[in-house]
């Protein structure tokens, strides 16, 4: 059947969340993803894209039965910015939704049956991120929308979500016009630095932040944990699932600029880092001097490993570690895996495949540190599976 991009149906009875930050619904037997919705809602549909066969996507645009759990977005753009999934949930219930996904993904990828939650992190939903990344070809700090090239301008007072020490919205624009069409990125740390490719417009090319401690240097426009408390959380929470001792071995594997090996280091654990990014590979060598650090790809370093580990800690980018990379692992003769991770679907099969070589998930935790979005942040501690008697 042929119909057009910003064709209105319904009424259409939305059906559970999804992996993605949209709730799967179905018209006439055709599966719609339908984003600013929320389960058993009745509503109106605006398609965005018709072009699969199988499925298409759509905004909610009428609510004619509303979820309790409804709310008014605090952000005004917060239906077109592609930035933020559930500003019309309700904060407490917006856990709930990440709960059934990761559960959700860990059964049907994993086959692990998850009964836990998805645990709050600060007292506010908003103005927690600590990076912000603009897009500026307008002449003016935007956002894009939602699968789309599309930029949203900020609104009044700025991205709700962004750390409120940042700059305003005129300072942005300001400094939008000299990135010249370059996407921005603001960091928020001991100071306020604003990048633009290779060109500091603001501040200083680094920034500092103290975690466990010890003050890291990171790259103004490097990876770093957006959520303000990321940092300190992640790293309680690994080192609460390993217990690491003196003397033991360890490996931090996509290390950053050192996040973890430093915490691990503080523990007496001799460590060696790995990190594809030659930038952040440099500052983890810095920032943590006792350790050694190897600069490349995790996948033609694994040789380079150790041959014999005792802890492990796996922050994998989006797509996973993967099967090679897990194969390698289980051979070290580790006692104990910390794998964190920010994509549940990708968790799950990198599980699977730990299953499939004798480890078990001894525990699976989750955090809400991207609140007002669907993306949701988890620990595991994975152990050899106990010899059958």
């Amino acid at each position: 059947m042929d119909i057009e991009v910003g064709t209105i149906i319904g009424p259409v009875e939305v059906g559970p969340v999804a992996h993605g930050g949209h709730c799967v619904a179905r018209h006439e037997g055709r599966v719609i993803f339908v984003r600013h919705a929320i389960p058993d809602e009745q509503v109106m549909v605006r398609l965005t894209d018709t072009s699969k066969p199988r499925f298409w996507r759509g905004d909610a645009v009428e609510v004619l039965d509303p979820s309790p759990a409804r709310v008014r977005p605090p952000c005004p753009v917060a239906g077109t910015c592609g930035g933020c999934d559930f500003q019309h949930v309700e904060w407490a219930h917006q856990r709930e939704l990440k709960r059934q996904v990761v559960a959700e993904q860990l059964q049907r990828l994993a086959g692990i049956e998850w009964v836990g939650r998805v645990e709050k992190v600060g007292e506010e939903p908003l103005g927690w991120r600590s990076r912000m990344r603009y897009v500026t070809e307008t002449g003016r700090a935007g956002l894009r929308r939602h699968r789309s090239h599309e930029v949203v301008e900020l609104p009044e007072g700025g991205c709700r979500i962004a750390e409120p020490a940042g700059l305003t919205v005129d300072e942005l624009d300001i400094l939008a016009r000299e990135a010249a069409g370059e996407e921005m990125v603001v960091a928020v740390a001991d100071a306020v630095s604003v990048v633009a490719g290779r060109e500091v417009l603001h501040g200083r090319p680094t920034v500092a932040h103290e975690v466990n401690g010890r003050r890291l240097q990171v790259a103004a426009s490097g990876f770093w944990q957006p959520h303000q408390e990321a940092p300190q959380l992640l790293v309680r929470a690994v080192l609460k699932a390993l217990a690491p001792r003196p003397g033991e071995v360890g490996l931090d594997l996509y290390c950053g600029v050192g996040l973890f090996a430093s915490a691990l280091a503080e523990k007496g654990v001799s460590v060696t880092a790995v990190e594809m990014d030659r930038r952040a590979a440099r500052m983890a060598s810095r920032n943590v001097p006792e350790a050694d650090v190897i600069a490349g790809p995790l996948e033609r370093n694994l040789r380079d490993l150790p041959q014999q580990v005792d802890l492990v800690v796996l922050d994998p980018p989006r797509t996973g570690a993967g099967a090679k990379v897990v194969e390698r692992l289980v051979g070290l003769g580790a006692r104990a895996i910390a794998y964190v991770a920010c994509d549940p679907a990708a968790l799950a099969r990198d599980l699977k495949t730990f299953t499939e070589h004798g480890w078990v998930a001894k525990s699976i935790r989750a955090f809400d540190l991207f609140p007002m979005t669907h993306h949701v942040e988890c620990v595991a501690l994975l152990v050899p599976a106990p010899a059958a008697p």
